[in-house]
């Protein structure tokens, strides 16, 4: 076997400190990453810190949801919709086989008295290998 030739590197004058200016640029969109990431956390957190376990009404519009969603049989099992609200938020999760029973019960939530907004997180089934 041949020896590798050995490599040899120069920093040219000049080029270092452009390197080192960059870090700093890059801290700060690493901070401003990390403080709108951390924005969604607050507004969740100032909620729960004003209705604590829920807000008046939350109990029944959960409730009107679930039952509007039972209401839809393509929704049943083996389907899962689990239902949540927190503030007049309705959040949605669990799975679905298709987007139309995911879009259905993202509109059923949104038909329901009360519902401020809707949060969709219902995953698809995947139907295996």
């Amino acid at each position: 076997m041949h020896p590798l030739p050995a490599l040899s590197y120069t920093i040219e004058p000049g080029t270092f400190p452009v390197v080192m200016s960059s870090v700093p640029r890059l801290r700060s969109w690493l901070l401003l990453i990390a403080l709108a990431g951390s924005l969604g956390g607050c507004a969740v957190y100032r909620t729960w810190n004003k209705c604590g376990s829920g807000c008046p009404g939350d109990a029944a519009l959960a409730a009107e949801v679930r039952a509007r969603i039972a209401e839809h049989t393509e929704l049943l099992a083996p389907n899962e919709v689990d239902v949540r609200v927190l503030d007049g938020v309705v959040y949605l999760s669990g799975t679905v086989a298709t987007d139309l029973q995911r879009d259905t019960a993202a509109a059923v939530a949104r038909s329901a008295a009360g519902a401020a907004r809707v949060v969709d997180m219902i995953g698809l089934e995947y139907p295996g290998w």
